[in-house]
């Protein structure tokens, strides 16, 4: 089976419910990826200081975003899982990101309540305390701080609402289904 092709990018699209593929889980400092062509994922790098992930992050599959890639997803978890791992999550937003690929979506999301009720508070970008949101930017500014030729362009934007990451959701689908 392939991760990024075989598996549906909505696990309910009607709830706006994801399946999310985890790359890197909470607290990991190694960068896997996952080969959308053959189907396995490689270590992309360690990262390149004393950093780790502060959520599990990995992608929606067949989605194809403006930066060539599947659409980046932040998961919010109390406690890490595993690379390949799948999870049906619920969007709660996103936040908008620029890097030397280009335009870079980071989608907010939270496990089912099914799978992790902890989480059933966190409607919008503005229910994850001010501070938490704050440590999930320094996260995407900081993270190529010792990749010179990555860092200066790394741009950090602004936070967009569910109804918004939704509809690029459907985008990013919609442009996989045709390339």
């Amino acid at each position: 089976m392939n991760l990024y092709k075989d598996i549906a990018p909505w696990s309910n699209e009607e709830k706006g419910e994801i399946n999310m593929v985890v790359d890197v889980p909470r607290g990991g400092s190694n960068k896997y990826e996952y080969n959308e062509e053959k189907g396995y994922y490689s270590l992309n790098r360690v990262l390149f200081h004393q950093m780790f992930y502060p959520f599990d992050y990995g992608f929606i599959p067949q989605t194809h975003f403006d930066d060539g890639d599947a659409m980046d997803v932040m998961l919010l978890t109390t406690f890490p899982t595993f690379p390949g791992c799948v999870i049906r999550a619920r969007v709660v937003g996103s936040l908008e990101t620029k890097d030397e690929a280009g335009g870079d979506l980071k989608v907010l999301a939270v496990p089912i309540a099914k799978i992790d009720p902890r989480w059933n508070e966190i409607e919008k970008p503005e229910d994850v305390p001010a501070h938490v949101r704050s440590e999930l930017e320094l996260h995407f500014k900081e993270i190529k701080k010792l990749e010179k030729e990555k860092y200066d362009k790394v741009v950090i934007g602004d936070w967009k609402d569910r109804e918004f990451t939704l509809s690029e959701i459907r985008r990013a689908s919609t442009q996989f289904m045709s390339k």
